[in-house]
């Protein structure tokens, strides 16, 4: 794991070590006790998958719980549970157990795959990371067993608990369920909604805040995101209820209970999880619309969700509304925010959204004409949005769209799990710029 003074950036680490996972993970299930069945899957459709798998999307080109062995399972889940985690943070905590010192370049790059800028504590907090997840994981299993285990039997009903609890944390959306259902059986369910949904939340919080719960003081990180992840919880359920309320193809059909229940689960999952309990492709045009708004929001960094991220929108919120009252510094709870803050936050939306377009349009000219894949504009936006934000909700494009457009997916899963500013600071040069300053002159803008 360790690098030479002259060797690989530790920017770079975090985009190659997850390139190494996808590649391991698409050659194991490649192998014939990966699939049911005779023959061997083949490798675009297994490189897809575990694209999808570490990068914590959930978009799928093979149904999960009926293509793959318990084999092929574990290696989708063992994917899903690394790319949660991150593949650093589990390799700290090994180096604890095996009382192996870890180096300088290896605490920087773990340092930045928690987005943390000092070094001091970044064992400690990979270590405790690693520890919490596997007990609300736990917890969460445990919670589903109960449903789980009467329909399945121990075994099959154990083993689809764990699976559903690790996808739901890491924000995953991988199912067992079959026939592509995802857990649309279990729409009214409220044992298996509710223990998804906290999952699902405590893993979009990110590993920075669920440490930090409980003490006297928190950051102005953590007060951002515990402000803003319940109104974006509470305000997507209700808009979408009601926006869905009569709809037959998705809650009409549903009692009132359900129907709110429904509307929760959607919002929750929008926030780049993944299941489903309601179908997608019937949704009206405004609530498709509504859940592109809600993906590229995403959860917090540092964690298992995607999108552009909570604190990244807040403090662009909070520089607009200050610039407008004319102030010229960026403050939230009696804190001012850096500049370079600020702009890292507008590089990461203007890359973000340069990329989805870019995308999205390239794939609405490849799929111009194709049978199946000439979806409207508007779901194949929503298919491009769920990749980039490692969401997983699908409009149907990803099942029936050419290997090229599904190679334009894997490229947005990649980016949105890495990082859009992580990737492009690790494809420039790095070396230090001359420290040289220019004479100021204004431009006209708007």
């Amino acid at each position: 794991m360790s690098t030479s003074r002259k060797g690989i950036r530790p920017i770079r680490v975090l985009p190659a070590g997850f390139l190494a996972v996808i590649l391991l993970g698409a050659a194991l299930l490649c192998l014939p006790g990966a699939t049911v069945g005779p023959g061997r899957m083949r490798f675009f459709d297994a490189l897809f998958t575990a694209v999808s798998a570490t990068c914590v999307t959930g978009l799928v080109v093979v149904d999960t719980g009926t293509y793959f062995t318990g084999f092929g399972q574990a290696i989708v889940l063992a994917m899903i549970q690394l790319g949660g985690l991150g593949f650093m943070t589990v390799a700290a905590a090994l180096f604890s157990l095996t009382r192996r010192r870890v180096s300088l370049r290896e605490r920087m790059v773990l340092a930045e795959s928690f987005g943390e800028e000092r070094l001091q504590g970044v064992l400690r907090l990979s270590r405790a990371a690693a520890a919490v997840t596997l007990m609300i994981e736990g917890i969460g299993a445990a919670l589903l067993a109960v449903r789980f285990v009467p329909q399945f039997g121990w075994g099959q009903g154990i083993w689809c608990a764990v699976f559903h609890s690790v996808s739901a944390f890491c924000n995953a959306g991988f199912d067992l369920m079959g026939s592509y259902r995802s857990l649309t059986g279990y729409t009214g369910d409220w044992l298996v909604n509710l223990v998804i949904i906290a999952l699902i939340a405590l893993g979009g919080v990110g590993f920075s805040v669920l440490l930090r719960l409980g003490k006297r003081r928190l950051n102005l990180h953590a007060r951002l995101v515990l402000m803003a992840t319940p109104v974006l919880l509470l305000g997507g359920g209700i808009l979408i209820t009601l926006l869905e309320y009569d709809n037959p193809a998705t809650m009409g059909t549903l009692s009132a209970g359900e129907k709110w229940l429904a509307g929760l689960f959607q919002s929750a999952t929008l926030r780049t999880a993944g299941f489903n309990t309601i179908d997608q492709f019937g949704q009206r045009e405004t609530t498709k619309l509504l859940g592109v708004l809600l993906m590229l929001v995403g959860g917090a960094p540092a964690g298992t969700a995607g999108g552009l991220k909570i604190t990244t929108l807040m403090v662009l919120f909070l520089t607009v509304r200050q610039f407008l009252r004319g102030r010229s510094e960026t403050t939230a709870f009696g804190r001012t925010l850096p500049q370079e803050t600020v702009r890292r936050s507008l590089c990461i939306v203007a890359l973000g959204l340069a990329l989805l377009l870019g995308v999205t349009v390239a794939i609405s000219l490849i799929e111009e004409g194709k049978p199946g894949g000439d979806l409207p504009f508007l779901d194949q936006l929503f298919e491009a949005t769920s990749a980039m934000c490692t969401v997983g909700l699908s409009t149907g494009l990803t099942a029936v769209g050419t290997d090229a457009t599904r190679a334009l997916l894997c490229l947005l899963m990649f980016a949105g799990r890495v990082g859009l500013l992580t990737l492009a600071l690790s494809l420039v040069d790095g070396r230090a710029q001359p420290l040289i300053r220019y004479p100021q002159e204004d431009v006209l803008v708007g």
